[in-house]
């Protein structure tokens, strides 16, 4: 494994874990207080990857440039970071993954657009902030992807060069950030995926369907 691949990086959200239950749960809080009926997190799950911009488009038909969306974003952010940690699971064979890539001395971290207040005690609360060789939050660099930084950042970090690094995530931006840093990159097929072209329209060197087939592209 390590003789073509140093590091893995992974997306967060609908990548490394599924968060889609804490957010829900967040949105649906502030909708009960509105007198509000709950939605199904399978509404909410295509939203997830965009933060509380998405989370306030599906749940409040609010867009960043209405008047109402910075207050009920603060109040949508205050909510989810009060408990970020209570349904948030590793996607289906990414424990395995992650120790296998331990096993072959491959460094994996995580490069993300959530900001560290949530991601921290996040990666805390699950154990994994102690294993991961980098993480990259929205709020690490000046840019955010799909800008290429991040990506370049954890290689700095890592001290390998794109060339020798694997990207994994589940948005069209994570694709367009990889693909701008030189960066091999597979699309998540299993996380949030956005609301826009399907991931086989991405231009990922390739589409996984399940944790376990990141090891065959290292």
């Amino acid at each position: 494994m390590s003789r073509r691949t140093r590091a893995v990086l992974f997306d967060l959200d609908g990548t490394l874990l599924d968060t889609a239950p804490d957010m829900a749960r967040a949105l649906n809080a502030m909708r009960s207080r509105r007198g509000m009926p709950p939605l199904p997190v399978a509404n909410i799950r295509t939203h997830v990857g965009s933060g509380a911009r998405g989370m306030l488009l599906v749940g409040f038909g609010l867009k960043p440039e209405d008047a109402d969306f910075p207050a009920l974003r603060t109040e949508f952010l205050d909510h989810y970071e009060q408990d970020v940690y209570a349904e948030t699971v590793l996607f289906p064979g990414m424990p395995d993954l992650l120790a296998r890539l331990d096993q072959a001395n491959v460094s994996w971290g995580i490069v993300t657009n959530k900001a560290s207040r949530f991601t921290l005690p996040l990666l805390d609360a699950m154990g994994l902030r102690e294993h991961a060789a980098c993480v990259v939050c929205g709020d690490t660099t000046p840019h955010a992807k799909p800008h290429p930084e991040p990506l370049l950042h954890a290689c700095r970090e890592l001290d390998v060069t794109p060339a020798s690094a694997l990207y994994v995530g589940d948005d069209l931006r994570d694709v367009q950030a990889a693909r701008a840093a030189n960066i091999r990159v597979l699309a998540a097929a299993w996380g949030y995926l956005g609301t826009g072209d399907p991931p086989e329209d991405w231009q990922a060197d390739a589409v996984i369907a399940h944790a376990g087939e990141v090891a065959a592209h290292l």
